[in-house]
């Protein structure tokens, strides 16, 4: 079983910057997939980036050139740099981390909010 700790976000001003940090403990897998989705109040949950041990990393094209996803050493840590941040970024993020096609494990939530 794998839980995991998100920490950052908070509120912003459109133009700042935010980093999100989450961090997987227990039963970790030595291939994994560890990214961040968001969830926007009426919509539905999407995916914001993601990256693999590997290295392999995948943008919603929204975010592109915007936002930078890493992992850390070891690589049971993922963050997320959120820069040029727009009002539309505001959502709750939830850190997710999944091997193959089994369910995946969600973080708890943090909320971003960024304002005029």
């Amino acid at each position: 079983q794998v839980q995991l700790a998100e920490s950052g976000g908070g509120l912003v001003q459109a133009g700042g910057s935010l980093r999100l940090s989450c961090a997987a403990s227990g039963s970790i897998s030595g291939f994994n997939v560890m990214g961040w989705y968001r969830q926007a109040p009426g919509k539905q949950r999407e995916l914001v980036a993601s990256m693999t041990t590997g290295g392999v990393r995948n943008y919603a094209d929204s975010v592109k050139g915007r936002f930078t996803i890493s992992r850390g050493n070891p690589k049971n840590t993922v963050s997320l740099q959120m820069n040029s941040l727009k009002l539309e970024d505001t959502a709750v993020y939830y850190c997710n981390y999944r091997i193959g096609t089994s369910p995946p494990t969600w973080g708890q939530g943090t909320q971003v909010t960024v304002s005029i």
